[in-house]
């Protein structure tokens, strides 16, 4: 643990940006190493890029994402857009958690690569809380304990790979 002073606002989320995307790629790199372990056949480029033909089959960012878009532009955004969005609010919504997380971390004196994993966790149980509210996900009591483990591994690989992107810009790249 190296002691360093404080980073600026401006800092701390920029380097959280950079962090949440590279703790972004982590979980994405979990899940995909997933995928191959039992049986999946892409590889990486078609499983990270893996068209989504229309909004019944976009995953919970590009939803939200979806709900924004047409609540602001009040109009409905077509099928063929569906993979865009949710690859774009996939990586923005791992960039903006890592900047919440640049800002707190930030803050302190010192920094710890070992606080990713507990935000990671955060970052997994307030996904329940919000997407349940917003209809996209059932209540977290609905699932079972292997989807359950599955997503939150994914996440703690998230928090780990932001914990150590953030410890690591701060404390060599920001000297």
């Amino acid at each position: 643990m190296r002691d360093a002073k404080r980073m600026s606002p401006l800092g701390a989320i920029a380097t959280g940006l950079v962090a949440g995307a590279v703790g972004t790629g982590c979980m994405d790199t979990v899940r995909f190493l997933r995928q191959r372990r039992t049986g999946g056949e892409h590889n990486v480029w078609k499983w990270e890029f893996a068209p989504v033909r229309g909004w019944q089959d976009a995953p919970s960012p590009g939803q939200v994402g979806k709900r924004v878009i047409e609540g602001f532009t009040r109009r409905e955004l077509p099928d063929s857009s569906a993979w865009l969005v949710s690859t774009l609010m996939h990586w923005s919504y791992g960039s903006a958690w890592g900047a919440m997380y640049g800002v707190l971390v930030g803050s302190l004196r010192t920094s710890r690569a070992d606080y990713g994993a507990p935000f990671g966790a955060v970052v997994w149980i307030s996904g329940y809380a919000l997407l349940s509210e917003a209809g996209l996900y059932k209540p977290i009591w609905e699932y079972d304990r292997k989807t359950l483990a599955e997503d939150l591994t994914g996440h703690l690989a998230y928090g780990v790979g932001t914990g150590a992107a953030f410890w690591v810009l701060r404390n060599f790249v920001h000297e």
